[in-house]
């Protein structure tokens, strides 16, 4: 993906994007259930903020790493 000024926007269904500054495409959408947002107290932007802001540093290194992904299913925890 070539460096590009990121943005993270509330889209008008209240999904959260992050997107490059100068494409409407999204590149990430986070969409929080109406529980998950009972829950956070409204808070679900700032928490949206800070899961894409950690998601954009791990991309980051691993692209430094040149990291190779293995083949086959993985396991998310």
């Amino acid at each position: 993906m070539p460096t590009s000024f990121l943005e993270i926007v509330e889209l008008p269904d209240g999904r959260i994007a992050l997107r490059r500054g100068d494409d409407e495409e999204s590149l990430v959408v986070l969409d929080f259930s109406a529980d998950a947002k009972a829950f956070l107290q409204g808070q679900h932007i700032e928490v949206a903020k800070a899961m894409l802001n950690v998601g954009v540093q791990m991309a980051g290194r691993l692209a430094e790493n040149n990291f190779q992904d293995e083949e086959g299913p993985r396991v998310l925890h």
